[in-house]
């Protein structure tokens, strides 16, 4: 499947637990909505990826990518150290200039 450039190093960082690559493929003011929380920023970012890849470890892999102009959805097989795994989630984007500009994760 054809991930644009800024999705797949999303994946890939993710893969290495790598929060400083996670968090560059962010714009500065991008906001993420993950568990009930708000993470804005490219340093919260960074912070809360850092803390959740200590807690969990997970690794992703990519089901299916669907997207319309600036809006996608990537729906990934996600496995760690939760309980569950492995879960299918929803990653809702928002991409402008080759950046995400927010990212909202469902169950």
């Amino acid at each position: 499947m054809k991930l644009p450039t800024v999705v797949s190093n999303l994946v890939a960082a993710q893969d290495r637990l790598d929060a400083v690559a996670y968090a560059k493929c962010f714009s500065v003011a991008a906001v993420v909505f993950d568990e009930g929380k708000t993470h804005q920023g490219t340093i919260e970012i960074e912070r809360w990826i850092a803390s959740a890849n200590k807690k969990y470890k997970t690794v992703m892999r990519p089901i299916s990518y669907d997207h319309a102009g600036s809006s996608s959805i990537l729906t990934a097989e996600i496995s760690g150290t939760f309980e569950g795994s492995p879960a299918v989630l929803k990653y809702y984007f928002e991409i402008s200039d080759g950046l995400i500009q927010s990212l909202r994760i469902t169950g």
